[in-house]
């Protein structure tokens, strides 16, 4: 029988292995839950994509993405990274303008242009004020006081973020979180650039492992899917814009962000494959 086409898909970064790096397997039918969510475990990345025929007549392809624990409706750098492979792989989008991807929440689009590829920012599923206990609850695992915080959201379009503004990118840049945590909590720090630079804004994924332990994702598309939507509608900049995101783990994350005359939008970045091959015949 055929093996599986494999690549291992840098997401986000300015150069190779700066960015966000993203397991992208190809199936012909989909498998057991469980038996993915343990080649996710053992490939030991943020997230891995499981790549399948679409179910919907719309859409190109469909995909289910998986992190250590779970799988999630939606997240963006397996987004991207996951629209790069099937296109690398020789997929023909019905569009020409656009690959149209089924995953758990819906249909979303990714576009092609000049400068990479770039998928529709989903619609949030959680919004609206944070409670005291779960703004203090933050600034506990962040090592900050609720006085440091310039506002704070749900901005959870899958994943789960609580939203964190901050004075400034050093303040985010500075931020020392715990290294665990007795509940599972996702949190998404951001804080402007000064004004002239080159970039808007510095964004940091802090979550739950897992086993309690608490990490650092690298460039989180969901995340500044979700911070864009966000500050742009609090008006303290305006579209198009580039955001950074990895550098307290040595990452050169590149985010940028337009946005439609209609309100949409897009999330974009670059993507690269950096290691292709076949599985072994213990996934046929």
């Amino acid at each position: 029988m055929p093996q599986l086409p494999f690549q291992l898909v840098d997401v986000f970064g300015e150069a190779p292995f700066s960015g966000n790096p993203l397991a992208v397997i190809a199936l012909p039918a989909d498998r057991d839950t469980a038996e993915l969510q343990a080649i996710t475990r053992w490939l030991n990345l943020s997230e891995t994509a499981f790549l399948l025929p679409p179910t919907s007549p719309e859409a190109d392809y469909r995909v289910r993405i998986f992190t250590l624990d779970r799988e999630l409706p939606f997240a963006g750098h397996p987004t991207l990274g996951s629209a790069h492979a099937w296109l690398a792989l020789g997929g023909t989008p019905y569009h020409a303008d656009k690959v149209m991807q089924q995953c758990g929440a819906g249909l979303i689009p990714v576009r092609q242009g000049r400068d990479g590829l770039a998928f529709a920012a989903p619609s949030l599923i959680r919004s609206g004020p944070v409670s005291q206990g779960d703004l203090e609850e933050a600034c506990q695992v962040l090592g900050i006081a609720p006085a440091d915080v310039i506002a704070a959201e749900w901005i959870d379009n899958g994943p789960g973020w609580l939203g964190i503004q901050l004075r400034d990118a050093a303040a985010v840049l500075a931020v020392e979180p715990a290294r665990a945590h007795s509940a599972r909590i996702d949190l998404g720090l951001v804080g402007l650039h000064p004004a002239g630079s080159a970039y808007a804004y510095e964004v940091r994924a802090i979550f739950s492992d897992p086993y309690g332990g608490l990490i650092e994702d690298s460039v989180t598309g969901s995340l500044n899917a979700s911070v864009a939507q966000w500050i742009l509608r609090k008006g303290c900049i305006t579209a198009p814009f580039t955001a950074t995101q990895g550098a307290r783990l040595g990452r050169s994350g590149r985010i940028r962000i337009d946005q439609d005359i209609d309100g949409t939008i897009w999330v974009g970045g670059k993507t690269v494959t950096l290691f292709s091959g076949m599985t072994g015949e213990a996934m046929v």
